[in-house]
């Protein structure tokens, strides 16, 4: 359990919601597919995944990535999730749930990935059309309002808290003065001023999957909002050096964009570490070697 108002999930009430509501599915082997911090999968058969939300805040992006998906995924060129079903609450489950199609592929990592120029350059293409979409009347509003695609200011308060926390209890091998110092640099600095656009959300190596060391497709948009696209750009601190430079180029960011995008990075560090110590190692690892490579850039470049 990652969460206090976190909801038991395990085979068994997977097996109950598909004889209830997908019986032509119920007989599939059913074999779990991992666990993030929002969800909890489970590979069903050859074909299909389903995925199920930890808690009752985190419901909601399941379908909105069922209403959205169809539409964004034809103008993409990597590949994305296809939600198969809308699943209900009830057989124990009080929430709503998902089944999507399987997506075969690989985490990029030093084993599936030679050439890390290539890969930021396949995310930069990727972003660039998820960007350049139309909003298609959607807005900044509700479900498609996460914190990531406003303003750093915004959330002053809450990451100055994390860093106060990681500074306490002496998180080791973290400057937190120095990465405050990004934090603080970065909220001095105007507004972003551009239209929104459409935003992943979260495109951290766990949500890319790649094929022959390219990226194949992106996965999770349960994150998927409308607003200004720094954070977006704030993951790329998680690949190498090389994938992070190819990624500036491809984009053409400009100094504040790249500013706002790393003070992005550190905050979700900073606050994933503060938040999943005790309960989510795996995770506050990603968060640590991120806040690692940033320390290690300088102020403007990639």
């Amino acid at each position: 359990m990652l969460h206090e108002n976190e909801i038991p999930i395990d085979e068994a009430v997977v097996g109950s919601l598909l004889r209830a509501q997908r019986p032509d599915l119920a007989s599939l082997p059913l074999s779990p597919a991992g666990a993030g911090t929002d969800n909890v999968m489970y590979r069903l058969g050859e074909e299909l995944l389903v995925r199920l939300p930890r808690t009752a805040d985190k419901a909601p992006s399941l379908r909105k990535e069922q209403t959205w998906l169809p539409r964004l995924a034809p103008l993409l060129t990597c590949r994305v999730p296809e939600p198969v079903h809308a699943g209900t609450p009830g057989a124990g489950f009080p929430l709503h749930w998902s089944i999507y199609r399987w997506i075969d592929g690989a985490e990029p990592g030093p084993g599936t990935v030679r050439d890390w120029a290539a890969l930021g350059t396949d995310l930069a293409t990727f972003v660039r059309e998820l960007h350049g979409i139309d909003l298609m009347g959607a807005t900044r509003a509700d479900e498609l309002s996460w914190y990531r695609g406003g303003s750093l200011n915004a959330c002053d308060e809450w990451i100055s808290a994390a860093f106060e926390d990681c500074r306490a209890t002496a998180d080791a091998g973290l400057d937190v003065d120095a990465l405050e110092r990004i934090w603080r640099a970065a909220i001095a600095l105007p507004e972003p001023s551009g239209p929104h656009v459409w935003l992943h959300g979260d495109l951290k190596p766990t949500n890319l999957l790649v094929a022959r060391g390219r990226l194949d497709a992106v996965i999770d948009f349960g994150a998927l909002s409308v607003g200004h696209p720094d954070a977006e750009h704030a993951t790329v601190w998680d690949l190498p050096a090389p994938a992070r430079r190819a990624y500036w180029d491809s984009l053409n960011l400009d100094d504040h964009t790249w500013a706002r995008a790393r003070a992005w990075a550190v905050a979700v560090g900073v606050s994933g570490v503060s938040y999943y110590r005790n309960t989510f190692p795996a995770f506050v690892a990603e968060c640590r070697a991120r806040l690692e490579n940033i320390s290690g850039t300088a102020a403007a470049a990639p």
